[in-house]
């Protein structure tokens, strides 16, 4: 397991294109989950700090905003590119902050570096429209206009990869950006900004204040010149947001999360159903938006899916995330561990069925960590809490069903929608369910997890408010729409009046 060294253990904000040191701020551990280690010090900013980026990104976006947008699509070129040459080392320090297994922290770096190219080919393109005027010479097209200086709120649990599927759509739009990444992993913000001072980004367009959600996140949502929040984390942070942005008439965006569902019916290949239960529920030690933490299993195959799960969760391999012969990696932080292991007590109380795991490990490898043993409970009901509410954890509920249209019913009663998945061999099935799933994403005979970035990601009801991220629908949260009409009659023509 190598380590690669932090250069800088103490973090500087990145305000104007200058690392900003402050001796007066408090500071915060950067702990590895994998072994309770700290790792370097982040700073805990002010609302001041905030002042100083938001003034520093007005004055950069209007310089960036003239550059054509092919010229600011090389820059993020350039940044893929960066990412690509460093993404060993990328990889090595997501997992050493963030817990996730090598080979996951990998597909995350390489997330990010497909974004970049993504979106660096949107530079030529930030497609508008041409229409045919209703009057005589006369011509009318709608084209994208940058927003001005955007804020993004990150989470720990993908600290690279949202990053990426935010900043740099609002960047190639035209937008300065103001960063506050998640105070458990704030190596990936660090680095990230880093590549962008080397790719050639113009001092203040992009901008990296750390700190807490309380201080800094209140800070920016509260800010008259950041016209647009975007933000990935709970549920009741965002309805907050919301609200405050609302009364501000602010441009809000937001993935709060998901209790999703793979769908096992009684024709679907079981093997392969099984794997994809096991990398969506257990993959990032369950802690994905997307993770599988249901499954709907038709009561004719019930029986044979719990135990192959069983035989199959035997053979997971749990520990540090730099080995890499380990497949689970630990919880983020001991609050997280005490919210899963208060799940498993509610889900036995309510009567579901503990057959796998449900434990924290403790054993000596484990001591320093924060590590939950991949849990498996059967005979769960759609109206119990661990059928419900999302637990962020290894934990997944079987609950059976007697038929294809109840299994598509229990999958939509939920708060939540953001990814489904239905495991079966009927084509007719098929494309009822990928119409019925009332979820963003959905997938057929794979798990709910694994978005393209081409994509757009995003979901329904309690997971968010409409917006994209990912994808050319990313674009619409950082753009306005602006109609332009050019009039070479040489006279005064009235719309819906001179039309005769």
């Amino acid at each position: 397991m190598t380590q690669p060294v932090i250069q800088d253990e103490k973090l500087k904000n990145f305000i104007e294109g200058i690392w900003k040191a402050d001796d007066s701020k408090t500071y915060r551990d950067v702990i590895n989950p994998a072994n309770g280690k700290a790792i370097a010090q982040v700073p805990l900013s002010t609302k001041k700090d905030v002042d100083e980026a938001v003034q520093s990104a007005r004055a950069a976006q209007k310089k960036w905003a003239l550059i054509p947008a092919p010229r600011r699509a090389e820059i993020l070129f350039r940044v893929g590119q960066l990412m690509k040459e460093r993404k060993e080392k990328l990889s090595t320090i997501l997992t050493m902050e963030n817990g996730k297994v090598l080979e996951e922290a990998r597909g995350e770096v390489q997330e990010g570096i497909d974004m970049a190219f993504y979106m660096a080919g949107e530079g030529r393109r930030l497609f508008g429209h041409t229409t045919p005027s209703e009057l005589g010479d006369k011509f009318a097209m709608s084209v994208r206009a940058p927003v001005g200086v955007v804020g993004i709120i990150t989470p720990w649990n993908f600290p690279i990869a949202i990053a990426t599927w935010k900043s740099f759509p609002a960047i190639v739009a035209g937008n300065a950006v103001i960063w506050k990444p998640a105070t458990e992993t704030p190596l990936m913000a660090f680095e990230l900004a880093k590549i962008f001072e080397e790719a050639g980004l113009p001092s203040g367009v992009l901008n990296v204040v750390f700190g807490t959600g309380s201080e800094v996140g209140e800070a920016m949502v509260d800010h008259d010149d950041i016209r647009v929040i975007s933000f990935t984390g709970s549920n009741d942070i965002g309805r907050n947001i919301a609200s405050r942005c609302g009364q501000k008439l602010k441009k809000v965006s937001l993935e709060m999360g998901g209790k999703n569902a793979v769908i096992v019916l009684d024709d679907a290949d079981i093997d392969l159903a099984v794997e994809g239960i096991l990398w969506s529920a257990f993959g990032t030690s369950g802690q994905r938006c997307t993770a599988c933490s249901r499954v709907i299993v038709h009561e004719r195959v019930k029986h044979q899916l719990e135990k192959r799960l069983i035989e199959e969760m035997e053979n997971l391999t749990i520990g540090d995330g730099l080995d890499e012969s380990v497949k689970v990696g630990p919880i983020i932080n001991a609050q997280g561990l005490e919210k899963i292991r208060r799940y498993i007590q509610i889900g036995q109380k309510e009567g579901a069925k503990l057959i796998k795991g449900g434990y924290v490990l403790e054993r000596e490898q484990y001591k320093d960590g924060h590590y939950f043993a991949p849990t498996l409970f059967t005979d769960a009901a759609l109206n119990m809490r661990i059928s419900q509410e999302e637990i962020f954890g290894p934990v997944v509920s079987l609950i059976p069903v007697k038929s294809f249209e109840e299994a598509i019913a229990v999958n939509n009663q939920v708060e939540f929608g953001l990814s489904s998945s239905i495991f079966t061999q009927n084509a007719n099935r098929v494309f009822a369910a990928q119409r019925d799933l009332d979820t963003g994403i959905v997938y057929v005979n794979a798990g709910t997890t694994g978005a393209e970035i081409h994509l757009p990601f995003g979901g329904t009801k309690g997971t968010g408010n409409g917006h994209r991220d990912s994808g050319v629908a990313a674009l619409d949260v950082f753009t306005e729409w602006k109609a332009v009409y050019v009039d070479y009659s040489g006279k005064l023509q009235r719309a819906q009046i001179d039309t005769e």
